[in-house]
């Protein structure tokens, strides 16, 4: 029998960016805890595709289509999840861009606020059109999904970074904030996986080489590795966690 723990059967579960990669894994592990997932990024036929990924593996799954950049695309994800589903129970922040490799002193003014509203003020619109539903059943469960780059330095992914430990702090913000109203807020930081986002780092032998070389499992990531992640945060096991940040990295940042 399975654990109650992880049962999410009648939760309503918005995950951005899931047509592939680490979103995709999330979705449907959601799904196939009984979640009723919308399967969401910028195009409609790779979500459709995911989406009957995670039907035809049990799960419920439909596809609303955003560019989270956009705040009236944001507006329109939550508000047609609650037409055809109900309100949001599980809100899971994956999408976010990287349009800049190079350092700080070179990078144009446009693409540095670029990276910062997609990757920070769009969690925050999108948490905002949740939270009074959320607040009104005092339950929820926000998921940011961050990176090791927030907690590390980088040379030529600085703005990336910056984003991502801002999203940290957010998770402990509005973690302080929403608790009261029984609603957790965390992020998930992950370490180098083997994704399409991610394809230039994983598929470059030297870089490779020296991430297996110093992540004390020998590996690099998997999407599922971060979904099961989601799937914890996001019912009754992870009931007692919020404001933190989970780093699944095969070790990496230790240091070992």
């Amino acid at each position: 029998m399975a654990s109650p723990l992880f049962d999410l059967t009648g939760k309503v579960a918005v995950v951005t960016g899931s047509s592939k990669g680490i979103g995709k894994s999330i979705a449907l592990h959601l799904a196939l805890q009984g979640a009723r997932v919308v399967v969401s990024s910028r195009k409609q036929p790779a979500c459709e595709e995911a989406a009957a990924e995670i039907r035809a593996a049990g799960g419920e799954a439909i596809v609303v289509p955003c560019n989270i950049s956009d705040k009236a695309q944001c507006e329109r994800l939550i508000a047609e999840t609650k037409r055809q589903l109900g309100p949001v129970d599980v809100l899971v922040c994956n999408a976010a861009s990287n349009p800049y490799y190079g350092p700080t002193e070179k990078m144009p003014d446009e693409v540095f606020t670029k990276i910062m509203q997609n990757n920070i003020l769009s969690n925050v619109w999108l948490t905002n059109l949740c939270v009074p539903d959320m607040r009104a059943k005092k339950d929820g469960s926000i998921i940011i999904v961050s990176s090791i780059g927030g907690v590390r330095a980088s040379t030529v992914i600085g703005a990336y970074c910056i984003s991502k430990a801002a999203d940290m702090q957010l998770a402990r913000n509005l973690a302080a904030e929403l608790g009261p109203d029984n609603i957790r807020v965390n992020t998930i930081a992950p370490g180098l996986v083997r994704t399409d986002f991610a394809r230039a780092l994983w598929e470059d032998p030297k870089y490779l080489d020296k991430r297996l070389q110093t992540a004390p499992l020998r590996r690099i990531g998997e999407p599922d590795d971060i979904g099961g992640i989601a799937v914890m945060l996001a019912g009754k096991a992870g009931a007692f966690i919020t404001g933190q940040t989970i780093i699944a990295d095969a070790g990496v940042t230790i240091g070992g």
